[in-house]
Order: C-alpha cells, then sequence, then structure tokens
C-alpha cells in the first residue's frame, strides 16, 4: 500500500474524542453517521456524566466508546452499575484509564487493577483500550510505566497513545516496547485541528511539552501561534507511517483529541480518509 493508502485507511478507523460538557450536546449529535465517539471521564465531570453523554450518543446511532477512570469506581456494586448500563445501551467498547483523583475512592488504584477485576466479571464488553506514553508520564517513572503496561495488555485489546508530535519519539518508543514485550495494536493519538494557543495550552498541561519544542522547530508554530493558526495532524501521519514502513500494519487507526471541535474533527476525518491531502 502507498503511504496515501495506508493513512487514509487509518483516518477511516479513527475515534474522536469529545469532553461530556453541555456545550457540547448539540454538535455531537449533529456529526455524520458512522462516527466513532470516545466520551472522557474526568475528576471534574465523573462517570455519570461519561455514562449520560454515551447513552445519549448510542441512543442516536453511534458507536461509542466510554472511558472509566478506575481511581473513580467506589467499588464492585458501583462497577456492576457501570456495566450494567452500557449493556442496556449497546454499548460494547470501553477504555480504561487510572484517573487524576489523587487518592482512589474505591478498591481500583489505577487501570491494572481495574481491568483485572473487570476480567472476574460476566459482561458484554468486546474490546477494551488502554493508554500509553511515548514521551513518558509526567509523574511516573518510564520502569514504573513499563511495568504496569505489560500487566494492563494481560486484560486489554489496543493501546491509545498521549499526544505526541514527534514522529522519532514515537517511533524510538515504538521500538522499545515492542522489544520489552508489549504486543498491542496502537491507535495513534492526535491532535485534532484546533487552534494552535489552544493545542500550547492543553498540551503543556498533561506533559508534553518536550513534543511541542520540537513541533515549534519543525512546522514554524511560533508562527502559527501569532497568526491565530490550527494544527495539521496530516503531516504527522504521513511523516510515521514512511517512517514505519511495514511495521505500520501495527497501528490500527487514529485517536482524535478534538477538545470538542468536534465538526472541524468530523470534517478532517472525512477529507482525511479520501486520501486527498486535507486544505
Amino acid at each position: 500500500m502507498t503511504t496515501s493508502e495506508v493513512v487514509a485507511r487509518l483516518a477511516r478507523a479513527t475515534h474522536i474524542e469529545a469532553i461530556p460538557l453541555r456545550s457540547v450536546r448539540e454538535d455531537l449529535l449533529s456529526a455524520p453517521s458512522g462516527t466513532v465517539f470516545t466520551i472522557t471521564c474526568s475528576a471534574k465531570t465523573g462517570p455519570e456524566r461519561t455514562l449520560e453523554f454515551a447513552e445519549l450518543a448510542a441512543k442516536n446511532g453511534y458507536r461509542v466508546i466510554p472511558h472509566l477512570a478506575a481511581r473513580q469506581v467506589a467499588g464492585p456494586a458501583a462497577l456492576r452499575d457501570f456495566l450494567d448500563r452500557l449493556a442496556s445501551a449497546g454499548i460494547t467498547d470501553l477504555f480504561v484509564i487510572g484517573g487524576d483523583l489523587t487518592e482512589p475512592v474505591g478498591p481500583y488504584p489505577g487501570a491494572a487493577d481495574l481491568l483485572e477485576a473487570l476480567a472476574d466479571l460476566d459482561h458484554g464488553i468486546t474490546r477494551i483500550g488502554v493508554g500509553c506514553y511515548p514521551e513518558g508520564h509526567p509523574a511516573i517513572p518510564d520502569d514504573v510505566v513499563l511495568a504496569d503496561l505489560l500487566r494492563k495488555q494481560k486484560n486489554a485489546d489496543y493501546l491509545v497513545s498521549q499526544l505526541c508530535f514527534d514522529v522519532d519519539a514515537l517511533v524510538g518508543w515504538l521500538g522499545s516496547v515492542r522489544a520489552a514485550g508489549v504486543v498491542l495494536p496502537l491507535r495513534l493519538g492526535l491532535a485534532g485541528p484546533v487552534q494552535i494557543r489552544k493545542l500550547v495550552e492543553v498540551s503543556l498541561r498533561i506533559g508534553v511539552g518536550s513534543s511541542l519544542r520540537y513541533l515549534r522547530k519543525q512546522h514554524g508554530m511560533v508562527r502559527n501561534l501569532v497568526g491565530g493558526g490550527a494544527y495539521r495532524p496530516e503531516e504527522l501521519v504521513r511523516a510515521l507511517v514512511d517512517r514505519l514502513g511495514e511495521a505500520a500494519s501495527e497501528i490500527e487507526g487514529l485517536h482524535l483529541f478534538s477538545f470538542n471541535q468536534i465538526e472541524a474533527a468530523t470534517a478532517w476525518q472525512e477529507r482525511f480518509a479520501s486520501c486527498a491531502t486535507p486544505t
């Protein structure tokens, strides 16, 4: 397959991440049919809001992948209730994260603990994703992150990478974790076509500042920042596919961090999936 054909395949397999804020409901339900949404779960909005938006999207015909933060699950009963509501909504996908709470509200301090609890339950979830960190975790040593990833993959089906803008970092990380025994397919975490200023603000907050410095050198971020330009993620995808060659088959699709710019994200996906260069 050519580079354009590979990246079109990845674009067609895009999941678009939405933050469950009230202001995004209309945009969520106006998205093209066939759009796949992942719905985040944060300490601020909690699992209940994630469920509310996941149920709403599923009811309107979208495939939905709700996030579940381990540290926000109070215990087995709360986990069972969450799973029952997913089953009632016909939702069969789940993305498990550790969560941002300083102290867990229940017996699950991390994603691996929750995954192991899920493995002991009878539920309708057929596919589970977990996070990974090509540039490292801002608060956890690399060896601990790797050990946790090896533990999580026993009960997971795919990885979703944290935001990264550096092809060298992505390729190096992928080679190192494969050598360490991580075999799960990867969904590449990309920033959607959002304004550069917003992207800088969010990326620095979540700990990918070194990657942003790389992007600034390679793609004129300072000029775009001053001019109010938008980030174009297709350049990174093409470069990564070229670098990986046949190993690009290990990437099963894209995970687009939309920052709730749903219309822009879905329009970008449609253009990119056509094998044409987005304009």
